[in-house]
C-alpha cells in the first residue's frame, strides 16, 4: 500500500523559490521563442479547440473610463434592467472577438 501526502497551499503566501529555481526561470524567460523545444508536446487536434471553453476563473482587469454614448442607445441599454455597463462591455467584447477572428 502506497502512502500519500496531502499539501495545502495558500495562494496569498506563495512558496519561496530557491536560488537555483530563480536562475532557471530567468534563463527560460530570456530564451527566444524559436529556441524553445516543443517536440515532447503532442499537437492538439482541431476537435479539442472546438470543445474548449474559456477559463471560468479568468477575470479581466477593469479600467474606469468616460465614453460618450448616443442618448437613445443608453436609454435602450438601461431599459433592459440593471447591468447596462456590463451589457456595454459584452457588446464591445463580442465586436472585438468578431474582429479578431476575421
Amino acid at each position: 500500500m502506497k502512502k500519500s501526502a496531502k499539501y495545502s497551499l495558500d495562494s496569498t503566501k506563495p512558496v519561496s523559490l530557491t536560488k537555483t529555481q530563480r536562475a532557471e526561470i530567468k534563463t527560460m524567460s530570456e530564451l527566444p521563442d524559436n529556441k524553445i523545444d516543443y517536440s515532447d508536446i503532442p499537437p492538439l487536434p482541431a476537435e479539442f479547440w472546438k470543445q474548449a471553453t474559456s477559463n471560468p476563473f479568468y477575470k479581466p482587469t477593469k479600467t474606469s473610463t468616460t465614453v460618450r454614448v448616443d442618448s437613445d442607445v443608453l436609454v435602450w441599454l438601461k431599459s433592459q434592467g440593471k447591468g447596462y455597463q456590463t451589457r456595454i462591455n459584452a457588446i464591445l467584447r463580442a465586436a472585438m472577438m468578431h474582429e479578431i477572428k476575421h
